[in-house]
Parts: C-alpha cells; structure tokens; sequence
C-alpha cells in the first residue's frame, strides 16, 4: 500500500466523529496530566499517581457490584480515595512510597476479590486496564475542558505560591501558607484527572501518562515556569502523536500515546548531553 493511500485512509478516518472526539480528549487529558504531572513529580508523588490508578479499578468493581454506572461512581471515588491516602501520609510517620505500596497492593487485591463476586464481567475489563480512547463520548469532552480550565486557573492564580509549597515546604509554612489546604486541593484535582484520563489511558498506564511529560520537560530546562509549560505541551503533542501512530498501524490508542511521550523522553535525554559537550 503506498504512502498516499495510507494517508488519505487517516485523513478518511479521522473524519470520523469518534475519531476526533478521541483526538480532542487526548489532548485535553494530555494537557492537563502534563500540567498537573510537572508538580506531581517534583512533589515526589509520582507514585501517588500509580496508586490513584490502581485505586481506579476498586471503584469501578464497587460500581459494578452495586449495579451504578462504573464512570459515575469512579470520579467522586477517587477524590474520596486520594483526600483518605493523603491524610494517611500527613498522619503517618511511616515512608511515603511504604505506605503508598500498601495502598496500592491492597486495593487492587480488594478490587480483584470483588471482581471475583461479580462474576463474568461484560464490561471490557481490557479497557480498563489499557483504555479505550475511542469510546469517549460528548460528556467526557465537556468535563475534561472543565477540568482542564479549573487546573489551570488553580495554577495560574497561585503558580507563587504553588512554586514554593513545592520547593520548599517549611518556608511556605513559615510565611503562613495553609500547606495542608493547598496540598488537598492539588490531589483533589489530581484525583480527577487521573479519574478521568483512566477512560482513555487505561489503570496500568496512568502513572506514566502523567509522570513521563514532567520527566521530559525536567531534562529540557531548568526554569519553573518553562518547565511547567513544556511539560504541558508534550501532553497535547504526545497524545496527537499517539492517536497518529495508532490510526497508521492499527495499535491500541492508549499504549501508542504512552509510548510517543516516551520517545520524546528519550530524545529529551540528548539536550542535556548536548549542553554538556558544547559548553
């Protein structure tokens, strides 16, 4: 098949309704993972993001085992789940990646004991754990617009005192900074993203869908402000690339968005290599 077919077959195809709605929610999860994923990182939760992901699937089997739409009973669940784990963290003395692995071990055990009461479950449980971007609907878009604009005027409007909770803690408590309340919005926000992108990305990927962006703009540059922005735009532009991939070769959707940021995480590695050989 030569490469001008192939091409108008993708143009074709992305003329789809679901195809671009796929597109347009790629990037606007992407954009905010890679948005709330630049602090997360620094924050040293990255793995927070993981258990949020496995946590994912206990509320789905809740949902399923009641009878509730899953996508309904996941979002409020993950926000409940996340203010829990954070104030275990707060509360705790034990190390936060300790704690965070029995958290998550436990709820995927918990979901795997539900699922087994369930029974035979119809619901696709392989796009659960790998996503199906292209079975998002009208609803899904509405809300991650929302939830993108919520971010980013969560960051925007307290990007000062966001830099310092992030960077240095006790400093902002010492200026009076309500830590506690800035750290329970942020999960919160993070919970519902991480909630919302698991319908496209899937439980097994969410935490590389969110860490791998600020990893890339990390190596790219060492200023805050950039690094937030350019974490952000490898999002957008790693889950275009991603849907790309997968229209040309037929590849599922979420996996080919994965491995596009980690393509540009591995070009990313040559700048600083390339700062150190020319300076």
């Amino acid at each position: 098949m030569s490469l001008t077919v192939e091409l108008a077959r993708v143009s074709d195809l992305f003329q789809l309704p679901f195809m671009q709605r796929a597109l347009i929610g790629g990037v606007l999860t992407g954009m905010t993972g890679g948005l709330l994923g630049s602090f997360a990182v620094l924050r040293q939760l990255s793995f927070f993001s993981d258990t949020l992901g496995h946590s994912a699937l206990l509320g789905i089997s809740f949902g399923v085992l009641l009878g509730l739409n899953p996508t309904v009973v996941l979002l409020p669940f993950a926000v409940v789940f996340a203010l829990g784990v954070s104030y275990l963290l707060e509360k705790t003395k034990l190390w936060t990646d300790a704690l965070l692995n029995i958290v998550y071990s436990a709820s995927l055990a918990i979901a795997i004991i539900l699922l087994s009461f369930i029974g035979q479950y119809k619901g696709g449980l392989n796009n659960l754990l790998f996503g199906d971007i292209l079975g998002i609907r009208p609803g899904d878009l509405v809300f991650s617009a929302i939830l993108l604009i919520a971010c980013i005027l969560f960051v925007g409007l307290t990007l000062r005192t966001q830099m310092l909770v992030t960077l240095h803690e006790e400093l902002a408590m010492a200026r009076g900074i309500s830590v506690s309340r800035h750290r329970m919005l942020f999960t919160t926000l993070l919970a519902l993203v991480v909630g919302i992108s698991i319908k496209a990305i899937g439980v097994l990927l969410i935490s590389a869908f969110v860490v791998i962006p600020a990893c890339t703009a990390q190596l790219i540059t060492g200023n805050f402000t950039r690094y937030i922005v350019i974490s952000t735009i490898v999002g957008a532009f790693s889950a275009v690339g991603g849907m790309l991939i997968s229209a040309f070769w037929d590849l599922p959707s979420g996996p080919s968005i994965v491995v596009t940021q980690l393509s540009l995480f591995f070009i990313a590695t040559s700048v600083p290599l390339a700062r150190r050989v020319f300076s």
